[in-house]
């Protein structure tokens, strides 16, 4: 019986992930096509890389949760001749804090972690002073920790790391990674036959899988589809700060502001207040707001950690979320109206977290055999169409 021939296009975290779990669990023939593969402006490669289990709805505490699980094993997992991956995997937690107008979303959340076997607790504001004297409280009403546990955790890791590592034994497995750009589709009733690419080689598939991010829009045009992801561009500043916070894990903000530590400095953000056209290659991605922090983000460090009043910015860059405008929930599953098409994007900032389960299931259902990865039922691409959306209340 001939390999099932499998193309990806975009060798991102996603593709890489896909590619890996079907070249090494299913022997499947694989060709990744990746426009650029210095990944110079791929959402992987420029993603903050942080794992956590605080989500809203029951699919992303599953995907999360198993995700963190492979993260746990990357090394060997992802070893090649001997040498095993480091991909800087630290379990410190996210800490959401909430005022009284938070408080009741929190609190709903945490009941829907708890059902999903998620170990988070919740913190009144004297638990979070006694636990981070450093940290301002007098407006706050409540706070929700992830806990590391044997089956549960939040942290953060070396993302691009993990996308090399990905690609590096996926590679070893007999995947292959292509530089070439995808255009179109050779189509035949409801099948793909094969992948067009900018240099006219049409590269023959048996099926095919648009991850491609940001990107990954017009590409489903082209077959027809519409997906609802648009370029959503995040700045992240690194900064400096004379105090020293013992125990400082992930902090997000009522505000919207984010800030953990990071070597000998932190990292935050927050949403971006400029407004963007949606087309990921133009403004400039190296467009940089600068005054963000100056005029935002310094004064919300500041009131939240008073330590935080003298700090000085050392660095910035920006990268993509590939956001689904339709529920800010990830599109993983058959396109409809066809039989050998998938795709996986739109994951609205937590693609880099779920990309092992989703590779995994995904790799699963393109060959038909059953996955011990969480079901993708729930981001099927389907619901688009259907009105149906999975709305996640967690978007950071």
């Amino acid at each position: 019986m001939a390999r099932r021939h499998v193309v990806i296009v975009g060798g991102g975290v996603m593709g890489a992930a896909t590619a890996f779990f079907l070249a090494r669990d299913h022997g499947a023939a694989v060709t990744v096509l990746e426009r650029d593969p210095t990944y110079a402006r791929a959402s992987s490669a420029l993603s903050a890389s942080s794992i956590r289990v605080q989500f809203s709805q029951p699919v992303n505490i599953a995907l999360s949760r198993w995700s963190l699980a492979f993260l746990r094993r990357a090394g060997d997992e992802l070893a090649v001749g001997g040498e095993r991956p480091a991909i800087g995997l630290v379990e410190p937690g996210y800490l959401y804090l909430a005022t009284d107008a938070g408080a009741g979303v929190l609190r709903a959340n945490h009941a829907v972690q708890q059902r999903c076997g998620a170990e988070v607790a919740l913190l009144e504001p004297a638990a979070l002073r006694a636990r981070w004297p450093w940290l301002h409280t007098g407006d706050l009403a409540l706070g929700a920790l992830g806990l590391s546990t044997p089956t549960s955790g939040e942290g953060w890791f070396d993302g691009p790391a993990l996308a090399q590592a990905l690609r590096r034994k996926a590679a070893a497995c007999g995947a292959r990674f292509v530089a070439a750009e995808a255009t179109g589709f050779d189509t035949r009733g409801d099948r793909v036959h094969a992948v067009r690419t900018a240099d006219g080689a049409a590269v023959a598939a048996d099926a095919v899988v648009i991850a491609a991010g940001a990107w990954s829009a017009p590409l489903a045009a082209c077959l027809g589809v519409e997906l609802p992801v648009r370029a959503r561009k995040r700045d992240v500043f690194v900064f400096d700060a004379p105090a020293a916070l013992p125990g400082c894990p992930l902090v997000i903000d009522p505000c919207g502001l984010w800030f953990r530590p990071e070597g000998r400095g932190f990292l935050c953000g927050m949403p971006p207040r400029e407004p963007w056209p949606g087309d990921p290659d133009e403004p400039p991605l190296e467009a940089i707001d600068h005054g963000l922090f100056d005029d935002v983000i310094w004064p919300a460090l500041a009131h939240r950690v008073p330590a935080f009043e003298a700090v000085r910015r050392r660095a910035a860059w920006a990268g993509y979320y590939e956001m689904n405008v339709f529920d800010h929930n990830g599109l993983a599953g058959a396109l409809p109206g066809w039989c050998n098409a998938f795709t996986a994007c739109g994951f609205s900032g937590h693609g880099m977290q779920q990309a092992p389960a989703v590779g995994c299931a995904l790799a699963a259902l393109l060959v038909g055999v059953p996955s011990h990865a969480p079901d993708l039922a729930p981001l099927s691409p389907a619901r688009i169409a259907q009105g149906r959306p999975l709305t996640e209340r967690n978007v950071i």
